[in-house]
Parts: structure tokens; C-alpha cells; sequence
């Protein structure tokens, strides 16, 4: 039995660089990874949400309504940097205040709402991968596909990040990796606009 293209793609696409990686990298280093699973599972929640729904039709949606797409860009775009700017701001001791923690389960949910890469990759999955079904089979196979995978690229990153930690130690070296994370997500916010 061979394995099903979209398990390849749905990985390559998520395993990539973009917002959820940038920012569980980033949540790993700064937070730990036990503090970070809940940003993690709501992220594999979010984006078998996401990727559901794409499949039902939301996905053809947007592309039916563009102010809506537009306006989609504009928020996702405001919330990236938003969180570019938090992680520039990031002390080396997180004290608990709002933007001075992890990412909670909802608010990784959220995210997946307005993160233009998960409906990119969901887009071109529902459209180039489908494998025939109903509509409710479709979503219920990307969905779980997206989920499934993402869960452990989630895991991934994050331990990944909560590895980095020890490397930071020093001010200099913190502030440089939180200034890269910084200028990568500033970077997918702008290519979210364009």
C-alpha cells in the first residue's frame, strides 16, 4: 500500500517555517516545553479546524468573496506583528503579564483563523489532494491528516526551542535569537499583504 501524497505535502507544508513554527520555537526557548503544550495543542486543534472547514467549502468562500480574504490578510498580517513585536520586547524571565507567557490552548485555536499559511496549505490540499469523497469525508480526512501530522512538527518545534534555551544564556544571545524570530515573523506578515 503507498503512501498518500497528502501526508508528504501536508507535512512539508507545515514542517516549514512560517507562523506556528516561528512562534513554538520561540514559546519553546522562552517558556519551556512543558509551559508550551497547550500553545501546541491548540495549534493541531486549530489547524484541523481550519482544514475541515476548508474542505466544506469555506476555502472556495474565500475565494468567492475577496473583501473577505482582504480583510483576513489585514487582521492576520496586524496579529503577526503584534506578536513580532512581543517577542522583540521579550524579557529573559517571563513575569506573567499579558504577552509575558505562553500562548494559551484558545488563543493558539485563534490563531488559526487569521494564519494565512495553514489556509494556504489547507487550499491547495482540498484542492490538489482530494481522494474523491463526499464533502464530510473530505474534511474529515484532511482534517485528521493535518492534525495528526502537525501534532508531532508542533512537538518538534517546540522541544527544539526548549533546547535552544541553554544556548541563550546570555542577554546578547537572547536578544539576538528573539530579534530573529522577531524579523521572521515581521517577514510573513508582510508577505501576507502582498
Amino acid at each position: 500500500m503507498a503512501l498518500d501524497p497528502l501526508y508528504l505535502f501536508v507535512f512539508a507544508g507545515l514542517f516549514s517555517p512560517g507562523p506556528n513554527v516561528i512562534l513554538l520555537t520561540a514559546s519553546g526557548a522562552r517558556f519551556g516545553f512543558r509551559r508550551t503544550l497547550p500553545h501546541v495543542a491548540g495549534v493541531v486543534v486549530g489547524v484541523g479546524i481550519t482544514s475541515g472547514l476548508t474542505a466544506l467549502g469555506i476555502g472556495a468562500l474565500l475565494l468567492e468573496l475577496p473583501w473577505l480574504a482582504t480583510t483576513l490578510r489585514i487582521l492576520a498580517a496586524g496579529w503577526i506583528l503584534w506578536m513580532a513585536w512581543t517577542l522583540v520586547t521579550a524579557a529573559r524571565q517571563p513575569d506573567g503579564r499579558a504577552g509575558h507567557r505562553p500562548f494559551t490552548f484558545v488563543e493558539a485555536v485563534l490563531f488559526q483563523w487569521v494564519n494565512p499559511k495553514v489556509w494556504a496549505v489547507a487550499l491547495a490540499a482540498a484542492s490538489g489532494y482530494a481522494a474523491g469523497l463526499g464533502p464530510w469525508g473530505e474534511a474529515l480526512r484532511l482534517s485528521t491528516a493535518f492534525s495528526g501530522i502537525n501534532l508531532f512538527v508542533c512537538l518538534f518545534w517546540s522541544f527544539a526551542g526548549s533546547l535552544l534555551a541553554w544556548l541563550l544564556a546570555s542577554e546578547r544571545a537572547w536578544r539576538i535569537f528573539m530579534g530573529g524570530m522577531a524579523l521572521a515573523l515581521a517577514v510573513s506578515a508582510g508577505m501576507v499583504v502582498l
